[in-house]
């Protein structure tokens, strides 16, 4: 994930509601504060200044720990899953690059233009060619 340089996260000001969603994740337990300065990139004490603020259970000094699904949980998830997509793309791109040189080298090795050779569009037999054919 890119980090922001200070003047980027002092520019930065997230909603009084976007802070109590993310307090009542953490108070139920669908996220964790880690998550939370992970995905949207915010220091733990402004989180924690969060909690402080907008916590239900700031008065009750009470301290719930549930792990479920949030979109804060969901948002980790699919930045491993893009992560390993990349990691996929990153291999396929690999295998093209090695194909494309094997090509180049047979070409070169026996003196054949496999490229254009592959790019011509076969006729599969059922086209019309424009010639007539008699008919019985």
């Amino acid at each position: 994930m890119e980090r922001l340089n200070k003047e980027e996260k002092q520019r930065r000001r997230f909603s009084e509601s976007f802070k109590r969603k993310k307090v009542q994740e953490v108070e139920i337990g669908h996220a964790k504060v880690s998550d939370i300065c992970r995905v949207y990139n915010v220091s733990r004490v402004s989180v924690y200044k969060w909690l402080y603020k907008y916590s239900n259970m700031r008065e009750k000094k009470e301290r719930l720990i549930v792990e479920t699904e949030s979109d804060t949980a969901k948002l980790v998830e699919l930045q491993k899953r893009i992560a390993e997509l990349e990691r996929i793309i990153g291999q396929k791109q690999i295998e093209i690059d090695f194909k494309d040189k094997m090509i180049e080298l047979a070409e070169e090795m026996y003196n054949v233009d496999i490229k254009k050779k592959l790019c011509t569009r076969q006729s599969s037999g059922s086209e019309s060619t424009g010639k007539s054919t008699p008919t019985r």
